[in-house]
């Protein structure tokens, strides 16, 4: 499993786990019933506290990405592609709601935000 963590993101830590694992599960690279690491070797492996890859996969469990059993481990739980596709969908309003709060104040125009979103996606090919 492919975790990256960057000193100089604002997001914490437990949180850079969270994401990456969830966009591993989102994305298929982790499939159905496939055993993560456990939180030790997971901590281990990237050089942090078991506190923080615990509260990383705590938070994966209650979101419904993974599920723990005691003594067994963790695994990925079945995701209902298209709630999640929702779920998405409504974190990408309220980042999209707080980008045009912030060019309001700015002055920006709805042309050159849609500009920019452009110019993001060809980069991003």
């Amino acid at each position: 499993m492919d975790i990256i963590i960057s000193n100089q993101s604002d997001a914490p830590i437990y949180e850079q786990i969270k994401e990456q694992i969830k966009a591993q599960i989102v994305s298929g690279d982790l499939k159905e019933g496939e055993a993560l690491p456990s939180m030790r070797l997971l901590a281990k492996e990237l050089k942090v506290s078991i506190i923080t890859t615990k509260r990383s996969y705590e938070e994966l469990e209650r979101e419904g990405y993974i599920e723990s059993y005691t003594g067994k481990g963790s695994f990925v739980k079945g995701v209902n592609k298209e709630a999640l596709k929702e779920q998405i969908l409504y974190e990408i309003q309220n980042y999209l709601e707080m980008v045009l709060e912030k060019a309001d104040v700015a002055g920006i125009s709805q042309q050159e935000v849609e500009e920019m979103l452009h110019i993001l996606y060809e980069e991003r090919e």
